[in-house]
């Protein structure tokens, strides 16, 4: 069993990933430029250019050994079904199905329930309305603690129902309180202001880190790599570790690439202009990690 799914923690090398390409989850141009507004994008992807640009980040999985599950195309999920962290999080008891804080997602986590019974990997439970819960705002700070970011998409009651749905698998679960921010319309997960690219070394934007959180991850001996504030929208600081000090990130962030390079890490880039920006999904929303290796 512990060699088929297991990920309560978010930097060592990742074995099996499931993620849905743009051209199962968006299918055409026209699909594309009716549900754009309706979800609001910040702008009308290009069809064609997200399936090669999404061609890279395949690429570079596939170079850094990553068995790749890919999600089938489904009528019942929206464009948003490219983003594929967020509708679960594999525990190593099971997959926890996400009720998303957004109302057209919601579909998206039955696509996944029947694809991970499809490969023998085992559902946990599901998190039920109205409790709320997004795997963005999921942090693993180590396999025994997790922080869940409490705002507009993951709600007190999905948090509760988190802690008990884990029960003997995790030690601690702590609610980090998230801002308004731009308000409830957009997209503020926990990791929109953090990713861990190593046990000790987090890439964060500590403007929007409550006081209490930032100062717990240091004096547990995290180092903390600073996004600046320019970078910030242009998602410096949505970074996927494939294994430990070793990412992808989006093209167009040169400060923060210059820092994670300081601090040793092997980063790799990718066009985020159509699959990411528009979308607000970096490249750990495009990736739902169900297998990482602990040894």
């Amino acid at each position: 069993m512990s060699n088929r799914f297991g990920c309560q923690n978010m930097v060592d090398p990742i074995i099996r990933v499931l993620i849905k390409h743009p051209k199962d989850a968006y299918q055409n141009q026209a699909k594309v430029n009716e549900q754009s507004p309706q979800l609001h994008y910040f702008g009308i992807p290009d069809y064609e250019k997200a399936l090669s640009d999404y061609e890279k980040l395949v690429g570079f999985l596939e170079s850094s050994g990553v068995e790749i599950h890919f999600l089938p195309a489904d009528d019942t999920t929206s464009l948003d079904s490219v983003y594929t962290h967020d509708p679960c999080v594999v525990s190593n008891g099971g997959v926890i199905l996400c009720t998303m804080g957004k109302d057209a997602r919601v579909p998206e986590s039955k696509t996944m329930e029947a694809y991970f019974e499809s490969i023998g990997v085992p559902i946990l439970g599901r998190i039920e309305s109205p409790g709320t819960l997004e795997g963005g705002d999921v942090v693993w700070i180590d396999e025994r603690t997790v922080a869940i970011g409490e705002g507009y998409r993951s709600n007190a009651e999905g948090i509760r129902q988190f802690k008990n749905l884990l029960g003997d698998h995790v030690d601690d679960v702590i609610s980090v309180p998230l801002p308004h921010w731009t308000g409830p319309a957009d997209c503020l997960h926990l990791m929109s202001n953090i990713s861990p690219i190593d046990h000790v070394l987090y890439l964060v934007y500590s403007r929007l880190l409550p006081v209490p959180f930032r100062q717990y991850l240091i004096d547990r001996g995290i180092k903390l790599i600073e996004v600046p504030d320019e970078e910030y929208d242009s998602m410096g600081c949505n970074v996927l570790a494939v294994a430990p000090r070793k990412v992808i990130m989006i093209d167009g962030n040169p400060i923060t690439k210059q820092r994670l390079e300081f601090e040793g890490v092997d980063v790799h880039t990718y066009d985020g202009s159509e699959i990411s920006i528009k979308g607000a999904g970096g490249p750990t929303c495009l990736t739902r990690p169900f297998l990482r290796s602990t040894q």
